[in-house]
């Protein structure tokens, strides 16, 4: 027996190099009845995730030409009705509602290797009126809720890689220097949700000083509505560091240089001169080399990503001697995941979402509004609502 759905589909790429970017294409989708861990579900609402605009440009890879399918369904971020359940399924009943954990291939801990609606094998995402997943790629959304479901499908995603993010990287922090010592280290980030959503639990649990840098209008507002502190990044002039064009063009040079110190400067007015104790970083190469400038002795870089870098650089000996920590993670284990939805509900740790959500015709427009930074740090969509 097949379960049939309509969906936003991926289509393999034809090889060419540089890549061509994809469109998704609406179709049917069919695909085999439940396993016994597996539980078949009606989407309700989605967030466009950055990892769908990679698979959209196929980079760094074609995730179809990796999963040797000629089509997928992406989108692991949202909130979902259940609607069966195998024999072995013991996380969710049907009729709850409950968020994608989209952990795909796990290693022996319960790390992700691969991530649900992207590149594990065989996954069907989200974009589709109804799909299956397994046992623990769902969490219950607490009954009652005082959030709303699309609310929930952008924490999904965001949130979770958030608290095991933030997790870590406090923790790193707090084995070099305890609270006792330092009660409110200085907290700073640029990138995207996830950043926010680190930064908004280093404020309301740990009580930090967050600060967080965008130059997109819509997000400065959404950072300021959230309570932290928004810096413009664009008041810094052309803080984007590019080796090659720093060592031959020596107005690119003056130019950089001035952005980084007005940076430097602003850093060190606002933390007193004590600089950056835990740095978040989803934006990767041209703002790395500031990012460490900007880092205390006993400071730690955190990220889960990278959105315009992945290749970096540094020199070992000086971040050994300022005792610098780097933190890399991927996601999380389903039991950050649900530690994240059980403090999340009680404290209003949730994301503050676009009063437009894109209904499931309106995906295209989704798409071309999210390339051109015109939605806000959540942008979600209804599927089954």
């Amino acid at each position: 027996m097949t379960i049939k759905a309509e969906a936003w589909v991926l289509h393999a790429g034809d090889g060419t190099n540089p890549p061509k970017r994809a469109s998704l294409v609406r179709e049917t989708f069919e695909f085999e009845d439940l396993k016994d861990d597996e539980v078949l579900v009606e989407p309700l609402y989605g967030c466009w995730e950055g990892n769908m605009g990679h698979a959209l440009d196929r980079l760094p890879v074609d995730i179809c030409v990796q999963r040797k399918e000629p089509r997928v369904v992406i989108g692991n971020a949202g909130s979902v009705r259940v609607v069966a359940c195998g024999s072995a399924v013991k996380t969710v009943e049907p009729g709850q509602n409950a968020i994608v954990f989209c952990s795909g291939v796990e290693d022996e801990w319960g790390y992700p290797k691969k991530i649900y609606g992207y590149d594990s094998p065989g996954s069907i995402g989200i974009l589709a009126t109804k799909t299956k997943l397994r046992d623990r790629q769902l969490i219950p959304i607490p009954d009652g809720t005082k959030h709303s479901l699309a609310q929930w499908a952008a924490f999904s995603l965001r949130y979770i890689t958030a608290w095991s993010n933030w997790e870590m990287a406090y923790g790193t922090y707090r084995l070099l220097v305890p609270e006792s010592e330092f009660p409110t280290p200085n907290v700073w980030g640029w990138g995207g949700g996830v950043t926010l959503a680190e930064l908004d639990l280093a404020r309301k649990r740990h009580g930090c000083n967050a600060v967080m840098l965008s130059a997109n209008e819509i997000r400065l507002e959404t950072i300021r509505k959230v309570g932290i502190e928004a810096i413009d990044r664009r008041e810094f002039g052309k803080l984007s560091f590019d080796d090659k064009k720093f060592a031959s063009d020596p107005e690119y040079a003056a130019a950089y240089r001035a952005a980084e110190e007005a940076f430097l400067k602003v850093i060190r007015q606002k933390t007193k001169g004590r600089m950056v104790q835990i740095f978040i970083d989803y934006v990767g190469g041209p703002v790395f080399r500031p990012t460490l400038k900007a880092l205390s002795r006993e400071g730690v870089i955190t990220t889960a990503g990278w959105k315009e870098g992945m290749k970096l650089s540094t020199l070992r000996a000086v971040e050994c001697i300022d005792r610098h920590q780097h933190i890399h993670t991927h996601y999380a284990r389903y039991q950050q995941g649900v530690s994240a939805v059980a403090y999340a509900e009680p404290n209003g740790w949730m994301p503050i979402i676009d009063d437009r959500i894109y209904t499931f015709d309106e995906i295209p427009e989704l798409v071309e509004a999210y390339d051109n930074d015109m939605v806000n740090c959540f942008p979600c969509y209804s599927v089954g609502v």
